[in-house]
């Protein structure tokens, strides 16, 4: 990518700032096929590391030692994994969300001479520590904080945590172009999107369109999703993620906010995005021209994909995922989603067409719905009830800060809990 479309969110250009910033604040941009700035190997800092996108990077970390240094990792409370991340990596510090947590952090860091540190200032103090690259992994609107320091920082931030552009989109973007920070999105889609996506003759794209699996209920009735268990629910027939994201994936909710993403990365106007169900996830995203070209990104369902290709950009990190063979898959298959099964995506694509604070009150409402339903006190049906019914009791309305948004996404949050605790165990959905 040039500087031109680096640094595409300054005043007069084409917002692919979305996609990628401006050159690193000492002016030097990363050598392609490396990994490194100036010949020095790129220093990373991973939020959220033990999770599902952050086990992942620190596996691609470790099989390309030479590329990497590692200044930062945060946990939410998973201590043991952190303090064995942190020294198989050569982490300078290492944060744990939860006070609680911090002395067993501590003990298992001891003489290690990696700095320890808990709570949320010390999420965002390693958010600000020097490093060339951030991975936002952080699950949630929780990650807003966090991933916001980096931004400020005007960092490379390798973007996972899609749940920020939803509920602080238009504001979120403004930062990155006031700060000339560097947006890689790492969300298998806009990946592929991104490395389709023509940013010198954006003119000639007509849609894009994000590909989703179909959640493991693709065939279910109505009925028998009523009585879908958490376990059920977190089965992914294609992926191995976090459970939050997993159920996300099963009320296709998840792809509801992958809608409002791809809105702000590629500013594009919400009837230009479609997306459809294709079981075997070997597509994941498409660019359809005006000449009616359509380029596509296959790759197999593996979540280092995505990472190594936004831990190496401008060039390419290699990973140990399963290579692609066409003929032993055999067929690809093709669905329209079914938006009266699966109200989610129906219901991303009003607040979107809404605009305002209608997108946070949509992702606070369903990050309220899914904990509860996990918990067991609603029901699968019940996550999307739940959201619809938060959303026409508190619409949103226009949000100017990032303190209006964080206001906002609390009185969502209560208003939701509420909704669930006045049901308890009976079907809000019914």
């Amino acid at each position: 990518m040039t500087g031109a479309m680096a640094g595409a969110m300054t005043a007069g250009a084409m917002p692919a700032g979305a996609i990628s910033g401006s050159a690193r604040p000492d002016g030097e941009l990363p050598v392609a096929g490396t990994g490194h700035v100036s010949g020095r190997p790129r220093r990373v800092t991973i939020l959220g590391s033990t999770g599902s996108i952050g086990q992942s990077t620190v596996d691609l970390l470790l099989r390309n030692r030479d590329a990497f240094t590692v200044e930062a990792l945060t946990a939410n409370r998973n201590t043991a994994l952190l303090a064995e991340q942190a020294l198989a990596l050569g982490a300078r510090f290492a944060a744990v969300a939860d006070p609680a947590d911090y002395q067993a952090l501590k003990e298992a860091l001891a003489g290690s001479g990696i700095e320890v540190a808990c709570g949320s200032a010390a999420l965002v103090e390693a958010a600000e520590r020097p490093a060339d690259w951030v991975m936002a992994g952080i699950v949630g609107a929780a990650g807003l904080e966090p991933t916001l320091a980096a931004v400020r920082q005007g960092r490379i931030v390798a973007f996972a945590n899609k749940e920020v552009l939803v509920c602080a989109g238009s504001l979120f973007m403004r930062e990155v172009a006031a700060h000339g920070a560097t947006l890689l999105p790492v969300d298998s889609e806009h990946n592929a999107i991104w490395q389709c996506f023509d940013f010198t003759r954006v003119e000639g794209i007509e849609t894009i369109t994000l590909t989703c699996s179909g959640g493991p209920f693709r065939e279910h009735s109505i009925e028998h999703m009523r009585e879908a268990t958490p376990a059920q629910a977190v089965a992914h027939p294609t992926w191995r993620m976090g459970a939050k994201i997993s159920v996300d994936s099963a009320t296709l909710m998840n792809k509801g906010l992958e809608l409002i993403e791809a809105h702000h990365l590629f500013q594009l106007a919400p009837e230009r995005i479609d997306i459809v169900v294709h079981p075997q996830s070997i597509i994941h995203g498409m660019v359809t021209y005006c000449d009616g070209s359509v380029l596509a990104h296959l790759g197999s369902p593996d979540m280092r994909t995505p990472i190594a290709y936004a831990l190496g950009w401008p060039g390419r990190t290699a990973a140990p995922t399963k290579r692609l063979d066409l003929a032993e898959i055999g067929r690809l298959t093709f669905e329209a989603p079914d938006e009266r099964r699966f109200p989610a995506l129906r219901l991303a694509r009003e607040v979107l067409r809404g605009g305002a604070g209608g997108p946070t009150v949509f992702n606070a409402a369903n990050e309220t719905a899914v904990h509860a339903f996990l918990a067991g006190q609603i029901g699968f049906l019940d996550i999307a009830a739940t959201v619809e019914r938060t959303l026409e009791r508190m619409p949103g309305g226009k949000l100017d800060s990032l303190d209006e948004v964080y206001n906002l996404d609390r009185a969502a949050r209560d208003l939701a809990a509420n909704l669930v605790a006045a049901r308890g165990h009976s079907r809000v959905a019914q």
